[in-house]
């Protein structure tokens, strides 16, 4: 499979239209197994995901949404929640086996815990996105949710809190919005 720049990042776009064609699980497999190879700090690997495919899953997670984003998730195949495992620590010493003491890093460091699970959660969001647009799929990342809610209904019981949410299938060109600027290198970047 030849992916192109073009593909990931330069004709692709945040789709909030979707066209009636199913996402396969295989596919969704794929997806996670394309993502996870991303690196992570001290491989800690805290994403974990809750695809939202059947009407009941949807029914539970819409009313979490704000009331712009509910329409296009309802029409997405598929929803991604993209949690962040509080207790990614736990699994230091299988993730990340050639440090023994790996794991007391982090053990009740709750500072140190949120800021890694963040940022590692979000960098694993992004290789999230790449994967799946390298795999032909369209992506719709958001914000705009009750993260309470969300947890509630998709994490309860668990270690897992919610980064972000995805829209996942194939979009429909004619729900894109004109494409918006992004600022130029001398505004957004500095060479020292």
């Amino acid at each position: 499979m030849q992916i192109t720049t073009e593909q990931l990042f330069d004709h692709a776009r945040t789709h909030n239209a979707w066209q009636p064609k199913p996402v396969p699980d295989e596919l969704l497999v794929r997806l996670y197994d394309l993502m996870k190879w991303g690196p992570t700090s001290a491989n800690c690997s805290p994403t974990r995901i809750v695809f939202v495919r059947t009407p009941e899953a949807k029914a539970r997670l819409l009313p979490c949404l704000m009331e712009g984003n509910r329409a296009k998730t309802a029409a997405a195949p598929v929803t991604a929640i993209l949690g962040m495992d509080m207790a990614f620590y736990e699994q230091l010493p299988r993730l990340f086996p050639h440090n023994p003491d790996a794991r007391n890093w982090f053990a009740g460091n709750e500072a140190l815990i949120q800021a890694t699970a963040l940022r590692n959660g979000s960098l694993q969001g992004g290789y999230f996105i790449l994967a799946a647009r390298a795999l032909g799929l369209d992506c719709g990342p958001m914000s705009g949710f009750d993260a309470a809610a969300v947890d509630a209904a998709f994490w309860a019981g668990t270690t897992v809190r919610t980064n972000f949410i995805c829209n996942l299938g194939y979009g429909d060109p004619a729900g894109l919005f004109p494409r918006s600027p992004r600022l130029p290198f001398d505004e957004a970047c500095r060479l020292v």
